[in-house]
C-alpha cells in the first residue's frame, strides 16, 4: 500500500521539523503554554465544514435526480427499451436497463473510492485530490448531457464517470473533515457530509418537479446542467483552505500543520490543546518512520486491522441495507403505484423530511454517542419497515382492477404507508445516514486511514449498486414483501453495532486507535478513559516492535503491563 511517508525527498525535512517540534514540546511541558477556554466552533471551522461538505451535495444530487428522470416522458423516449406500453405512457424501462442506468453510477463510485486512497497519500495530498475528483465529476456530467436517442449507453457511461468523482469525494471529504476538525465536534462535522447529501437529494427533487412538464430534453438536461454548480463551488472553495494538518505534518510541514490546527481550534499555537495535538502527531510520525513502508496487504494484517476493516465495511453495507435508497432511487415510481396523484411532490416531501431530520443527528452524535444512536435507530427502522411492508402486502390493494388492467389501491392505506416511510427516513437521516460515515472516519490509525476508508466506502457502493440494479426486479416478484428483507437487515445492523462497535465520542483519533488495540469491550467503551500522563499505544508502535504480548484487559487499569518499548502495551493484538 501507499503510506503517508512514502516520500523519500520529504524525510529529511520531516526529521528537521520533528526536531523543531520537540523543542517546542519541551518548552510547553515546562508549563509555557496557554490554558484558555477553547471556542466551541470557529468561523473558519464552520466555513470549512460547509464548503467541504459540498461533496455530499454532488453525491445526493446525482442520486436523487435519476429517480425523477425515469418518470419524465422525454427521458423515457430517449432511453427506454420498451416502446409499446400503455397508451398514456408508450415507453417504459425493463428492469435490466433501468438497473444499468441507475446502478452503474455505483460501479464508478466503487472504482473511485478504491483509487482515491493512493492519490490522497501521495504528494498530491487531500486538498488537491478533492480538486481532481471534482473535475472528474464535471466530465461525467458533460457526457450525460450529450446522451440522446438511441445511444442510451452514453447516459450509462456518463454516470460511471460521474461515479468516479463521487466515489473519490466520498473518501476524501470525511477523511479531510476527520483530520482537520477539532476533537470535541469532529463527529458532528463529519456528519455534515450526510446532511449535504440529503440537501442534494432535496434539491434534485425540486428541480425535477420544476422541469418534468417540459416536453423536450430540457426536462432532464436542465437539472443535469445545474449539477455543474456543486463541484465548481467545492473545487474553488478548497483553494481557500489548507491541506489536512495530519498530511502536512507527515510530509515535514510541521509549522504549517500547527498553524492550521490552531486556526481550526481558534486558539494560539502555544495553547495546551495544540501542544497535546502536536505531541500525538509527533509520536505517530516517529513510529511510522521507524516502522517503514509495509506491503499493500498490511492494511489487513496490521494490528487489529482486519477486525476494523470488516466492521467498517459491515457498517457501510448496513447503511445501504437499511433500505433508504429503496425510496431515493425508485420513490417517484413507487408512490405513483400506491395511488398518489403527483409522485414528484411526494418525493419532495420525503426529501424535506430527510434534510430536516439530519439536523437533530448533528446534536445527537455528540450528546448521546455513536453506539446508542445507531442501535436505537436501527430498531426504530425495523419497526417502520414491518408496518410499511405489511400494509403494502396485505391492505393496499382492494382486489379490483381499473380499465387499463392495473390493480386498484386503497389511497388511505397509501397515505399511511407514506407516513411510515417518513418515520423511517426521519430515523435514518438522524442516525445511520450521517453516523455511519462518522464512525468509519474515526476508526483507523493514520498509517492505514485513507486505504481503510476506501475499502469501507467501496462496501457502500457495492451494495448501492446491488440495490439499484435488483430492486425493481425484486419488487416485481415479491412486491412490498421486499420491506421484510430490509426489516431483517436493520435488526442485524443493531446487533452488529451493539456487540462490536466501540464508542468514539469525545476521543481523539489516537485514543480510538488505542481502544481497539487494547480490546476494550464494546459494552464498556463509553466509560473508557485514556490514562493521563502516559503515552498511548498505537498501531504504528506495534508494527515497529512486531510483537504480540499477552494478558491485557480492556481498561486503563491494565496499563500497568506497559513495557518500555515506546509505550507498546502487552495485549492481545
Amino acid at each position: 500500500m501507499s503510506g503517508v511517508l512514502d516520500h523519500s525527498d520529504s524525510l529529511s525535512d520531516a526529521g528537521t521539523a520533528v526536531d523543531n517540534n520537540q523543542r517546542r514540546t519541551v518548552a510547553m511541558e515546562k508549563g509555557n503554554y496557554e490554558d484558555s477556554k477553547v471556542p466551541f466552533l470557529t468561523l473558519r471551522t464552520f466555513f470549512m465544514t460547509m464548503l467541504v461538505s459540498m461533496g455530499g451535495i454532488c453525491f445526493g444530487y446525482d442520486t436523487g435526480q435519476i429517480s425523477g428522470f425515469q418518470e419524465m416522458d422525454n427521458f423515457l423516449y430517449q432511453f427506454a427499451d420498451q416502446r409499446n406500453g400503455p397508451p398514456d405512457s408508450p415507453y417504459s424501462f425493463t428492469w435490466q436497463r433501468s438497473g444499468l442506468i441507475v446502478g452503474m453510477l455505483s460501479i464508478g463510485t466503487l472504482i473511485g473510492a478504491l483509487t482515491s486512497a493512493s492519490i490522497a497519500n501521495s504528494r498530491v495530498g487531500r486538498k488537491m485530490s478533492v480538486l481532481l475528483w471534482c473535475a472528474v465529476f464535471i466530465i461525467g456530467n458533460i457526457v450525460q448531457m450529450a446522451a440522446e436517442y438511441p445511444e442510451w449507453y452514453t447516459m450509462m457511461a456518463g454516470r460511471i464517470v460521474s461515479g468516479l468523482g463521487i466515489g473519490g469525494l466520498s473518501v476524501l471529504v470525511p477523511m479531510y473533515q476527520g483530520e482537520a476538525a477539532p476533537t470535541h465536534i469532529r463527529g458532528a462535522i463529519v456528519c455534515c457530509y450526510q446532511l449535504f447529501i440529503t440537501i442534494g437529494i432535496l434539491l434534485s427533487n425540486i428541480f425535477n418537479y420544476a422541469t418534468e412538464g417540459i416536453e423536450n430534453t430540457g426536462s432532464w438536461r436542465i437539472p443535469l446542467g445545474i449539477g455543474f454548480l456543486w463541484p465548481l463551488i467545492l473545487g474553488g472553495g478548497m483553494l481557500l483552505f489548507p491541506e489536512s494538518p495530519r498530511h502536512d505534518y507527515a510530509n515535514g510541514k510541521v509549522n504549517r500543520a500547527q498553524h492550521s490546527i490552531a486556526k481550526f481550534y481558534g486558539v494560539s499555537e502555544n495553547h495546551q490543546v495544540i501542544h497535546s495535538q502536536m505531541r500525538e502527531l509527533q509520536e505517530k510520525l516517529e513510529s511510522e518512520r521507524a516502522a517503514g513502508k509495509g506491503p499493500w496487504y498490511e492494511v489487513f494484517t496490521g494490528p487489529r486491522m482486519l477486525y476494523r476493516i470488516l466492521l467498517g465495511m459491515a457498517i457501510q453495507m448496513f447503511q445501504q441495507l437499511t433500505g433508504m435508497n429503496y425510496f431515493m432511487y425508485f420513490g417517484t415510481t413507487l408512490f405513483g403505484s400506491v395511488g398518489i396523484g403527483n409522485s414528484f411532490i411526494t418525493q419532495i416531501i420525503l426529501g424535506a423530511v430527510n434534510v430536516v431530520c439530519t439536523f437533530p443527528g448533528l446534536y445527537m452524535v455528540e450528546k448521546f454517542g455513536r453506539r446508542k444512536c445507531l442501535t436505537y435507530g436501527a430498531l426504530w427502522q425495523f419497526a417502520c419497515w414491518m408496518v410499511f411492508a405489511s400494509l403494502g402486502q396485505f391492505r393496499l390493494y382492494t382486489g379490483g382492477v381499473d380499465e387499463a388492467g392495473e390493480r386498484l389501491t386503497d389511497q388511505t392505506i397509501g397515505y399511511v404507508m407514506i407516513i411510515f416511510a417518513c418515520l423511517f427516513i426521519a430515523s435514518f437521516a438522524s442516525t445511520w445516514g450521517p453516523m455511519a460515515w462518522a464512525v468509519v472516519a474515526e476508526m483507523y490509525p493514520t498509517r492505514y486511514r485513507s486505504t481503510a476508508i476506501s475499502f469501507c466506502a467501496s462496501s457502500n457502493w457495492i451494495w448501492n449498486f446491488y440495490l439499484a440494479f435488483t430492486t425493481r426486479l425484486i419488487s416485481e416478484q415479491i412486491d412490498f414483501a421486499y420491506g421484510y428483507v430490509f426489516a431483517g437487515c436493520n435488526l442485524a445492523a443493531a446487533a452488529t453495532v451493539y456487540f462490536f462497535l466501540l464508542e468514539s465520542n469525545n476521543k481523539s483519533l489516537e485514543e480510538i486507535d488505542t481502544m481497539y488495540l487494547l480490546h476494550v469491550p464494546p459494552l464498556q467503551s463509553s466509560k473508557w478513559e485514556a490514562p493521563v500522563g502516559e503515552d498511548l499505544v498505537t498501531a504504528d508502535q506495534v508494527m515497529l516492535h512486531g510483537k504480540k504480548a499477552n494478558g491485557v484487559g480492556g481498561t486503563a487499569a491494565h496499563r500497568e503491563d506497559t513495557v518500555a518499548n515506546n509505550g507498546v502495551v502487552g495485549g492481545r493484538l
